[in-house]
């Protein structure tokens, strides 16, 4: 077999044959179409470090699957060097709509996670539970049965059908929240709302990233700025709802339906959102179904037939055909033995674990989104009580001064991603090392907040975490799909996210059983963000200049 930089030369015309120069400086002549495509994809080398630019390669697991992903992903086939299949075609409006789009599920996902926050203390006032924080156990229950079945159902049904379903079914049960009669309600229409919320992070960066061209990837990571407008949207609806008196009530004794209808309208309110954001994803954009996931489950021409939708809609080229993927050869099943059963959801997971550096990188990634699934809600979730803590220390003790700090923090907090995005594309740092600033970064802020005393040192440390925690998250939401296989991104995702889920269970009885007006959650997320540094130094994949397979 020639080396990756052995001469070909090919009959662009005829594709009738094909030699180049072996090793022993003879020409090797090769006939058929499929034996020199075959040649032409394997000749190029298969190591993640080769020219193609790959972050890894499958060939050893599926040779097939793996030369025709290049062919779409970095377009050489045996007859002709084309651009990419998906570079030919570059950037166009669809890309655009689909970062807004998608964009808008990363919102709703943050934004069920906070309503439930903070809506909870005066739901709580009027209904009097026994376990206040069972809200907050509803929501990552259902955030995490969500990330699953999303996750694999967009393995096994495909993007499309979880895409525009998804963020529907979370505005309805949010918008129910709103005119729970009990708690008992009121936790089920959150579990509800956050079991559609909760696959979007899976499906978003999934069906966004296999429709970017290559050199468009870290938008990515940008992307996360979604997350963190949706906390000011729900801080803009609480500070005038949960602060004013004609909406809220200030005790148990006299807390009636009448008078403390704040917390249902921030629900209504925020629900109705995201009603229209899940009508603008099936109305604004007609999405087909990811062109990687039916390359995986071998519908060849409807591969092709996506892209020259596309090229066709948008005037660009596509030099892609069904014969250059057919030549390829069968690939093999995504599924296993069985089709729509359990043997499906085993073949996902053992794909990615086929091979020890895919199995190293994988485990890796959910360790990572375990750590930060602790430490985020321990700082995030429960920050509302932290806030009124300190602002009781510095005369600001009103939930005016609250959600006034809790609406500026998280505005701050968008511009994270998007300074991720730029470090993130740098070739001296690339995915790995911009984590591991907002790791580190946010670990020194983290201790310094510790000696807050003031109004002013209060708000300023806040947002510098908010800042460099969203640095860090930013990327890791762009790193796990990039690094992960396209036939079973999905199902790694979600339990990824999963894991992050479980982590925030955990840190709902953390809060009901310790003191979390303490410095001590502080020191704890402290010690969670070097490990997460520590973490992303030994991830085996660099996914900057190249492309996700």
């Amino acid at each position: 077999m020639a080396t990756t930089d052995s001469k070909q030369v090919i009959d662009a015309e005829e594709g009738k044959e094909v030699y180049h120069t072996g090793h022993d400086g003879k020409e090797v002549h090769h006939g058929g179409f499929g034996e020199r495509v075959r040649h032409s994809v394997s000749a190029q080398g298969m190591d993640e470090n080769t020219k193609e630019g790959q972050i890894f390669s499958m060939n050893d697991v599926d040779p097939a699957l793996d030369a025709k992903m290049r062919l779409v992903n970095n377009y050489r086939a045996g007859i002709k060097l084309f651009e990419q299949a998906i570079d030919e075609i570059g950037w166009t409006n669809m890309h655009l709509k689909l970062f807004f789009l998608n964009g808008f599920g990363y919102a709703a996902d943050s934004l069920i996670l906070l309503l439930q926050s903070v809506t909870a203390g005066q739901a709580a006032l009027e209904f009097q539970p026994s376990f206040t924080r069972g809200l907050t156990v509803a929501a990552y229950t259902g955030m995490l049965v969500g990330a699953l079945f999303w996750g694999l159902g967009a393995d096994v049904i495909g993007r499309r059908f979880a895409f525009n379903v998804s963020l529907f079914t979370c505005s309805v049960f949010a918008i129910c929240a709103g005119a729970s009669p009990n708690w008992y309600v009121l936790g089920t229409f959150t579990a509800l709302a956050a079991f559609g919320s909760g696959g979007n992070l899976i499906l978003d960066t999934t069906v966004f990233l296999e429709f970017l061209p290559g050199d468009k990837q870290w938008l990515l990571t940008l992307m996360a700025c979604w997350w963190g407008l949706a906390p000011v949207v729900a801080a803009a609806f609480a500070w005038p709802f949960l602060s004013l008196p004609q909406y809220i009530c200030v005790d148990a004794e006299s807390c009636t339906y009448e008078n403390n209808k704040g917390w249902r309208y921030v629900w209504y309110a925020n629900g109705a959102l995201v009603f229209v954001l899940s009508i603008a994803r099936v109305t604004v954009i007609r999405l087909k179904e990811t062109p990687k996931y039916l390359l995986a489950k071998g519908q060849d021409e409807e591969v092709v037939k996506t892209f020259q939708d596309i090229a066709s809609k948008y005037n660009r080229p596509c030099s892609l055909t069904l014969e250059h993927l057919e030549a390829c050869g069968p690939i093999k099943p995504t599924y296993g033995n069985s089709r729509y059963g359990v043997g499906e959801f085993v073949a996902h997971l053992r794909g990615l674990f086929a091979t020890k550096k895919l199995g190293i990188s994988t485990s890796l990634i959910w360790l990572s989104w375990t750590l930060i699934g602790l430490a985020y809600p321990l700082f995030y979730v429960f920050l509302p009580e932290f806030l009124a803590s300190r602002g009781a220390q510095t005369g600001e003790d009103s939930p005016y001064y609250t959600w006034r700090n809790y609406m500026i923090t998280n505005t701050v907090g968008i511009f994270g991603p998007v300074a991720a995005g730029f470090l993130c594309n740098w070739k001296y740092l690339g995915r790995r090392y911009t984590m591991v600033i907002g790791a580190l970064i946010s670990m020194a802020f983290f201790f310094a907040y510790t000696a807050v005393r003031t109004s002013a040192q209060n708000i300023g440390f806040t947002c510098a975490i908010y800042f460099t925690v969203n640095i860090y998250y930013g990327t890791l939401y762009a790193y796990t799909p990039e690094s992960l296989p396209s036939a079973h991104r999905a199902t790694g995702n979600g339990i990824a996210v999963g894991c992050n889920r479980i982590m925030g269970l955990v840190s709902a009885f953390v809060a009901t059983y310790a003191n979390t007006k303490t410095s001590a959650p502080i020191y704890i997320c402290a010690v969670l963000y070097i490990a997460m540094a520590i973490v992303a130094i030994l991830m085996p994949f660099e996914p900057y200049g190249k492309r996700s397979m």
